[in-house]
């Protein structure tokens, strides 16, 4: 084994002696190494944290939520249905005069929210029915236009009920004929709209006719359009 002090070959130091200064040596490499370790640490992890599998999930995480949230990402706040249809000057007198709540404070709306319009904000779909059969009596979309919203499409034809689906308007009015029940149409006419960048227009739409051989209705059978 070559010496400490000296080359290959050399005079062994005396064995106390060198264990002395090996011992010396080992703590002040040790107290050398905790000197990097805490200069690392003070310095925001500029040294070895910075590399490689050194970056965690955690750390990932951590930068992504201190950063400021994307416009999309914002959770769009809730409207009062209600008052949004009470003060619509296109909604008709009968419908705002109908609609009162069921019990409490419970009203008879059904509210969706999604893209139609092609908007930054997500459109409003508000069904107005009614408490005992819940029955749609009106149903609308409105768009957001400034600090408002804006009513543009509304159907007063009952039964009628609006949805959204794939970045369509789909609106279902059921169809009765004489002596039909109101728990049992004898069909549906479902008429899907889309956004023409002014208003909506109608796409196409689909019949369906309900079979009276069964108590209650049965399956639906579509039925063409003859104006399709």
């Amino acid at each position: 084994m070559r010496g400490l002090t000296g080359e290959a070959g050399a005079d062994p130091e005396p064995g106390g002696a060198r264990g002395t200064f090996q011992a010396a040596f080992t703590a002040v490499a040790v107290l050398a190494a905790l000197g990097l370790l805490v200069s690392a640490c003070g310095t925001g992890g500029t040294g070895a944290r910075d590399e490689g599998p050194a970056h965690t999930s955690s750390s990932v995480a951590g930068a992504v939520a201190s950063a400021s949230p994307a416009a999309s990402d914002t959770p769009q706040p809730a409207v009062d249905p209600v008052r949004l249809i009470k003060d619509d000057p296109k909604v008709s007198a009968t419908v705002k005069h109908d609609l009162k709540p069921c019990s409490a404070d419970e009203y008879p709306v059904d509210v969706s929210y999604g893209k139609l319009t092609g908007g930054s904000v997500d459109d409003i779909v508000i069904n107005v029915l009614t408490c005992g059969d819940a029955v749609g009596v009106g149903a609308y979309v409105y768009r957001e236009r400034g600090d408002r919203y804006e009513n543009v499409f509304g159907a007063e034809e009952p039964p009628v009920y609006a949805e959204i689906d794939r970045g369509d308007l789909v609106v279902t009015k059921q169809v009765y004929e004489k002596d039909d029940p109101v728990a049992d149409p004898s069909g549906e006419d479902v008429i899907t709209y889309r956004w023409s960048g002014t208003a909506f227009t109608k796409a196409f739409t689909t019949r369906n006719e309900y079979s009276k051989a069964v108590g209650g209705g049965a399956s639906p059978t579509p039925v063409p359009d003859p104006d399709n």
